[in-house]
């Protein structure tokens, strides 16, 4: 919530100018000492009231009297340089409010001759207007085409800069060749497993070979037994139980 703003005017109930005085005494006592303080400077105060006998004085009076007595030390000039007694601080703020009224009254003399302005613009006359209107709608006027010009003068500038070019638009990248590569070492092992392939395919075809040449040979082994008196069953034996030295050199496939 902000804080009320206090009419500064004299405080004629005589109890509330009495609790006022007590209240910004002493906030002015706090703030001078904050200001010695935080600045570390040489500050006092001296305080006459009609509701003490004595005056009250910060920080001490020997300091107080420190410090006036350096302060009689300095040029006049110096002295009276920032003094201002009650009258020279009314005129100061007299000085300042005018100043802020004359401000005030251009303000809203430029705004109504506007209005004026926009209403001649949709056939409203003139005629009520004495020469000093006229010569405040004069400088409305003249102001209001200063700043069509410049507008217009920008929005020209603007549409002169040309247009900055068009990004350039992605390059693709390039696909990825496969490149296949084959070393000698990979042409060796191949040719070596080929090989071993056909060497096997040779010996497999000497074992059926030679199989079939055994068995041949068996057969007319066979034959010619049973030519010379040994196919009959009487004087056939088991293989288990036979004593023969032929059958047991006898090369089986």
């Amino acid at each position: 919530m902000t804080r009320k703003k206090v009419k500064l005017a004299y405080i004629t109930n005589d109890s509330s100018r009495k609790a006022t005085f007590k209240k910004r005494k002493k906030g002015l006592l706090k703030k001078v000492s904050e200001l010695s303080t935080l600045c570390d400077i040489k500050t006092c105060a001296i305080i006459y009231s009609p509701y003490d006998t004595q005056p009250e004085v910060w920080p001490s009076p020997m300091e107080v009297q420190n410090i006036i007595a350096k302060f009689k030390m300095m040029p006049e000039m110096d002295q009276s340089k920032k003094m201002v007694n009650q009258e020279s601080f009314l005129r100061q703020r007299i000085a300042k409010s005018e100043e802020q009224l004359k401000k005030q009254q251009r303000d809203n003399r430029e705004k109504e001759m506007t209005q004026v302005m926009y209403r001649s613009l949709v056939g409203e006359g003139l005629q009520n207007l004495n020469i000093v209107d006229l010569n405040d709608l004069g400088w409305v006027i003249d102001k209001s085409i200063k700043e069509i010009d410049e507008k217009i003068k920008s929005l020209l500038e603007q549409q002169a800069v040309p247009p900055p070019p068009p990004p350039p638009p992605p390059v693709a990248a390039p696909a990825p060749q496969v490149v296949t590569m084959t070393s000698h070492a990979s042409r060796t092992t191949k040719q070596d497993m080929f090989n071993d392939e056909a060497a096997a395919r040779n010996t497999n075809t000497d074992l059926a070979t030679d199989s079939s040449q055994n068995q041949q040979w068996l057969m007319d082994l066979l034959k010619s037994n049973d030519n010379m008196g040994f196919g009959r069953n009487d004087d056939m034996l088991p293989y288990s139980l036979h004593t023969n030295n032929f059958w047991s050199n006898f090369p089986f496939p």
